[in-house]
């Protein structure tokens, strides 16, 4: 017999806010945050008191994260920063429009973390720029909900794991179904066996995406701090088809599909499987579509294995969007019982060895997965309130620094295994690449002088 449950996203998101706001008026400052005062704590323990936070990067999908921000209401958004002058205004008009105060505009992000008001720092900027401008908000004393990919590169990776450690702040991941409540539960069951030992998983990620063509040299427009945009990179000259989304397929700001929606269903893959680094990794793949100045590959398949005898898979098809499982992304779960779907939403389903579906999980809650600015607004707001617990209440975070520079990072090996001749040999102790020089200089990337990132 199939079971189907249906569930509604507003009651857990209305338990999560109703427990942030009501119990940080009981908590005593002791034992939170080990290295943080009493002081640093007091403007955000008090009873209803909002987390104050500034936003970095707001145009997309950094508009988005500033409205389900300001939304939530136990915060308050401070501060707007960004180097296109546009999107910082129409920002501050929409973020004023929904909590009634407008934020200061602070198109320079680091002026921004010298406010002693500002409890934490979010990240939405371009892939080049995370790592270094969650170092820089850590290094200040602040907070951090960082958007994925947590870094550009797996040596930035361990710059943020070696600055959590020094700081102690709350840093997550904005790898957002880690809380949405029929994902994370759809995730237990194989972790609880449904499917018996779950030992191959695959995921994917399609789409339908444009040509960028071919982009002219010239002066940056008037309106972009072109400077700061490229930040710890290194100078490149402006191309009129490079901002504000197209950055995404350059290796020199961007990190490709694999980190732009890879990052989500590799998470869900590891934390299914309960594996953490490889000990093989593959990768195939190339710019197929078109003849245009995209460099990243818009097809590509990344294969891991690891040392408990399981395998993963993830393939990414930027420019065709056939659909795997009826689901534009996804996973698929195989055991040894049967197999677990995690859809594109909020929901899943359970198959027998006969292919039969025996159990299925719905939301009433459309996702579009292809939207790039603001797919799921109110599963969101869970991972921020999760955010906001791990500061005011010492919670443990739905996605921790830790667990989202693993995710990453299986990521980015399956790119530096594309671009270095196709295999890597991996270390399982801590994800470092085995005897491959050409390899191991995509660790790290240069940067310009006098941005590098220091913890």
């Amino acid at each position: 017999m199939k079971i189907t449950e249906t569930t509604h996203p507003d009651d857990s998101r209305r338990n999560f806010i109703r427990q942030t706001v009501t119990g940080a008026a009981v908590l005593s400052v002791g034992g939170i945050l080990p290295g943080f005062s009493a002081k640093s704590y007091a403007r955000i323990l008090g009873a209803n008191e909002k987390v104050r936070v500034g936003m970095m990067g707001v145009n997309s999908r950094g508009l988005a994260l500033a409205s389900n921000f300001a939304l939530q209401p136990n915060c308050e958004v401070i501060s707007v920063s960004d180097v296109d002058m546009r999107a910082a205004e129409k920002c501050l008009a929409i973020v004023d429009g929904i909590q009634k105060s407008k934020p200061k505009n602070q198109p320079d992000f680091r002026k921004a973390l010298e406010d002693k008001d500002l409890d934490a720092l979010i990240i939405a900027a371009p892939d080049h720029w995370h790592a270094p401008a969650a170092i820089l908000a850590s290094k200040a004393g602040k907070h951090v909900y960082l958007e994925k990919p947590c870094s550009h590169n797996p040596h930035e990776g361990e710059l943020l794991l070696e600055a959590a450690r020094k700081y102690k702040n709350v840093i997550q991941m904005g790898n957002q179904r880690r809380s949405w409540p029929n994902v994370a539960r759809g995730i237990r069951e194989v972790q609880e066996g449904v499917i018996g030992r779950p030992y191959f998983a695959k995921g994917w990620y399609t789409n339908n995406r444009a040509s960028i063509g071919i982009g002219k040299e010239g002066a940056a427009p008037d309106w972009l701090n072109y400077d700061l945009w490229q930040g710890p990179a290194p100078r490149r000259a402006y191309k009129d088809n490079l901002l504000h989304y197209n950055w995404h397929w350059f290796w020199h700001w961007g990190t490709g599909e694999a980190l732009n929606n890879g990052t989500h269903m590799l998470d869900l893959m590891r934390w299914g499987m309960g594996v953490d680094f490889p000990t093989k990794v593959t990768s195939s793949g190339g710019r197929y579509r078109y003849k245009d100045d995209w460099q990243t590959p818009d097809t590509q398949v990344i294969n891991l294995e690891f040392a408990n005898n399981t395998a993963m898979t993830w393939e990414g098809r930027s420019c065709n969007g056939r659909t795997v499982e009826g689901n534009s992304v996804g996973v698929m779960f195989y055991g040894e019982s049967g197999s677990l779907l995690i859809e594109s939403g909020n929901a899943y389903k359970i198959f027998d060895l006969e292919n039969k579906l025996v159990k299925e999980v719905k939301n009433d809650l459309q996702i579009d997965p292809r939207n790039k600015m603001d797919p799921s607004q109110a599963l969101d707001a869970i991972h921020i309130q999760n955010f906001f617990d791990g500061i005011k209440k010492g919670t443990a975070l739905a996605s921790d620094i830790v667990g989202g520079h693993k995710s990453t990072l299986l990521c980015q090996l399956g790119n530096i295994a594309l671009r270095s001749g196709g295999m890597l040999t991996i270390d399982p102790s801590n994800g470092h690449i085995k005897n491959n020089k050409e390899a191991e200089k995509l660790w790290k990337r240069e940067y310009q002088k006098g941005w590098e990132p220091t913890v």
